[in-house]
């Protein structure tokens, strides 16, 4: 039961994300019982695919002995998703007829694509396979 009761600070730290004035979830203004359901099911839905992604990050980082920059530029293997998403903001994608070309893409971002699997090695490669 103490195991369970600690563990909930996972939770909480999620709903304090989602009251982060960044993500603009108080301008949602909703009339009906039904609507307003339906608006936490997808949040919390959300917040289960954000978990699992940092879980995921985390462990891959871990098992593969590899380390991502925090905000202070330090290595780390525990980075939050939120730190993960904002370093990956500005990697584009040019399509030149049948070639692709991805822009912004740097060396920091590697650990990442690489502990997440062949999938997003191949969307994030200019050239894929």
């Amino acid at each position: 039961m103490l195991r369970g009761y600690k563990g909930q600070v996972q939770v909480e730290r999620g709903f304090r994300y989602l009251k982060d004035p960044q993500l603009l979830a108080d301008s949602l203004y909703l009339q009906s019982k039904r609507r307003i359901m339906a608006s936490l099911m997808i949040m919390t839905l959300c917040l289960l695919v954000y978990s699992a992604l940092e879980w995921r990050i985390r462990e891959g980082l871990q098992a593969q002995d590899l380390a991502f920059p925090d905000q202070k530029g330090n290595p780390t293997q525990r980075p939050t998703a939120r730190w993960v998403f904002e370093r990956f903001l500005g990697i584009h994608v040019l399509f030149q007829g049948q070639k692709r070309l991805v822009l912004n893409m740097k060396d920091r971002h590697k650990p990442i694509i690489t502990v997440l699997g062949e999938r997003y090695a191949q969307l994030y490669a200019s050239q894929p396979p």
